[in-house]
Formats: C-alpha cells, sequence, structure tokens
C-alpha cells in the first residue's frame, strides 16, 4: 500500500500579487523582445524558408533569449522566502541549462541524441532532488503504478512534452497562445482546486511572458521563439503539469495540453509507422496541414485559441468535481480540431 505523500504548504497571498506579476512579465516581455528582435536583425541570426518550414521571409530568431529569463525572474521572486524556494532553484537552472544548449542548437544544430541526453538529465536532477517529493501530495498516477514506475513514466512524459512542444511551434503565434493558455489554466485550476500559491502564480506568469512575446510573433511573425524558447517552455510547462497531477489534478494536467499532445502524438506515430525519421523537420502536422489547404496562420490559430479556451473551462469543471463529463468533452473538441484542420472547409485564401 502506498503510504500518503505529505503536501507541500500553500502560502495564501494577497490577489494583488499575481497582477503585479502578470503586467510586470508582460512589459519586460513585450519591450525586451523589441529590443532583441534588433539586436537579431543586426547579427544576422535569422531562420531561413526551406521546403519544410511555413514562412516564406528569413526571420529573427531567438525570442526565448528575452522570454525565458522573465519567467526565470518571476518565478524566483514568487517563491522567494517560501518553501518552494529550493526547487524552484533547481528547476530555474536545469531550463537556463537547456535554454543555453538549445541557443547552440539554433546556431549550430546539435546532434538530436545529445539534445535527448541534455533533455533527460535535466528532468532527471528535478524529479530526483529530495525537495521534489514536498511539493507532491499523490504519486502522478494516483497509486496506479509501482512508486518506482510512477517516478520513471512521470519523466519519460515529461521529456515526450518537452520535445512535442518544440516540434509545434511552427507557425506564427501557435506557441504562444498555447503558452499562454495552459498557464492561465493552470492558475485558474490551481485556485478552483484549493491550490492556490506560488504554483499558480508561475502559470501567471508563464502566460504574461507568452502574451508580450505573441504581440511580436504573431502573423506575419517578426520574431520566432527558436529552440532557445520552446524548448524550456516546454521543461517548464511540463514541469507545472506534472505539479498538478501529483496534486490530485491529474484530468486537468491532461485537458489543458491536450491539442498539442494530440497533434503531435498522431502526426508522430503516422510518421513512425511509415518508416520516416520522426526526429526530422516535416511539414505534417495538423496545424501544417491546414496551411497546405489555404487557410492562414492567423485563421488557424484563432481556431486553436477557441478549443485552448475551452479546454480551460472543462479542466476547471474537472477540477471542481465534474471530472467525467469533462474527460469526455475535451477529445470532442479536440478531435473536431483536428478534423477541421486536416480538411479544412470552405477555407479563406492564405495570405502567403
Amino acid at each position: 500500500m502506498l503510504r500518503r505523500r505529505v503536501p507541500y504548504k500553500l502560502i495564501p497571498m494577497h490577489w494583488s500579487f499575481p497582477l503585479f506579476i502578470f503586467i510586470g512579465v508582460f512589459v519586460v516581455s513585450l519591450v525586451g523582445t523589441r529590443l532583441i528582435l534588433r539586436v537579431l536583425r543586426d547579427r544576422a541570426i535569422l531562420d531561413h524558408p526551406n521546403a519544410r518550414s511555413s514562412h516564406s521571409t528569413p526571420t529573427p530568431k531567438g525570442g526565448g533569449i528575452v522570454v525565458i529569463p522573465c519567467i526565470i525572474a518571476a518565478w524566483l521572486i514568487t517563491a522567494s522566502g517560501t518553501e518552494a524556494f529550493p526547487i524552484t532553484l533547481i528547476v530555474a537552472a536545469a531550463a537556463l541549462g537547456l535554454a543555453g544548449l538549445s541557443w547552440f542548437d539554433d546556431l549550430r544544430e546539435l546532434n538530436p541524441v545529445w539534445r535527448l541526453v541534455a533533455q533527460a538529465l535535466a528532468v532527471a536532477m528535478v524529479l530526483l532532488s529530495p525537495y521534489s517529493t514536498a511539493l507532491f501530495a499523490e504519486p502522478f498516477f494516483g497509486g496506479l503504478l509501482p512508486p518506482g514506475l510512477d517516478m520513471v513514466v512521470a519523466a519519460l512524459l515529461w521529456v515526450w512534452f518537452i520535445n512535442l512542444f518544440n516540434f509545434m511551434d511552427g507557425i506564427d503565434g501557435l506557441a504562444g497562445v498555447e503558452a499562454a493558455c495552459i498557464g492561465i489554466g493552470i492558475a485558474v485550476v490551481s485556485a478552483a482546486a484549493g491550490l492556490s500559491g506560488e504554483f499558480g502564480v508561475f502559470g501567471v506568469a508563464i502566460a504574461a511572458a507568452a502574451l508580450g512575446f505573441l504581440i511580436w510573433n504573431w502573423h506575419p511573425a517578426k520574431i520566432f521563439l527558436g529552440d532557445i524558447g520552446s524548448v524550456p517552455l516546454g521543461f517548464l510547462l511540463g514541469w507545472l503539469l506534472l505539479w498538478l497531477a501529483a496534486n490530485g489534478q491529474w484530468p486537468a494536467a491532461v485537458i489543458l495540453p491536450l491539442y498539442y499532445l494530440a497533434d503531435a502524438s498522431i502526426t508522430l506515430l503516422k510518421r513512425f509507422v511509415r518508416g520516416e525519421k520522426v526526429w526530422q523537420a516535416h511539414r505534417q502536422h495538423f496545424y501544417q496541414q491546414a496551411l497546405a489547404h489555404g487557410l492562414s496562420h492567423d485563421h488557424v490559430v484563432r481556431h486553436v485559441l477557441f478549443v485552448d479556451l475551452v479546454l480551460v473551462a472543462l479542466a476547471v469543471a474537472a477540477a471542481r468535481g465534474w471530472v467525467g463529463a469533462a474527460l469526455i468533452s475535451a477529445p470532442v473538441m479536440v478531435l473536431w480540431l483536428l478534423v477541421y484542420l486536416g480538411i479544412p472547409i470552405n477555407a479563406p485564401p492564405n495570405e502567403e
């Protein structure tokens, strides 16, 4: 029989603090992205179009140089002086390490094996830390798996989420919208489930940084996140989703990123079955099919935004006790979106 872990003690905070974090991070992300955009353009650090690209003109890449430090700084400020500070420091160090390696990958392209090794080490560094145990009131999978296997499966899913977040960062505005919706969803679910505290504010910080960046990344994008942004962003979001799952909110942890999980997993499974190299860039994701069928970037992202907002509402419903209805409705919404993107009807002309 599994012994119940001692839950992390959440510290109540005034409603103005999350608002302060949101405004501060949004402004820094917005202004900082504009400044780094100029630097990247002057130094010709550009993402050049190729056969697998969804853009048609060379575009600066590296917006994560601003987005990730914004989030990390907000997390450390939020956790300062609390029981969450040690583990937050470890997560921040791992995320910054992945950001540095990913920046090298942006500039010179690393072997995929080394990327996976680095991601696995970052995940292990966090999950094996003694400070992690205090955060989790329950096993990740509700006691369905033995403790050791529970940890291993959680680690594998976390590494997969890091990579799928990177894979899905393929058109203007998509990653920003997804990160903002998941971040807000984590914050709202935390509050609805009585888990509000530092980790709810962590979600607010991610949403604010993503929205500040989104101003410059909306179609037609003036800048891209780059791997330096998408890889550590997936790492940080994955950590928060695991935290939700291990504190009894596994339905919300599944529902919030469900569109990304479905699009990436189905596409990669199809490529694997066909014997294709799943780690290579391609244009077979559902959102990429939509572009090929004539939809524009912003049209696709607006539909993803609509479904993501519905998923946030369903995640909150699950946290309030409507678990069955939420777990049935969420896949239905995502399936509708995948069908629409894969076979768009009466698509408006693509502006590119």
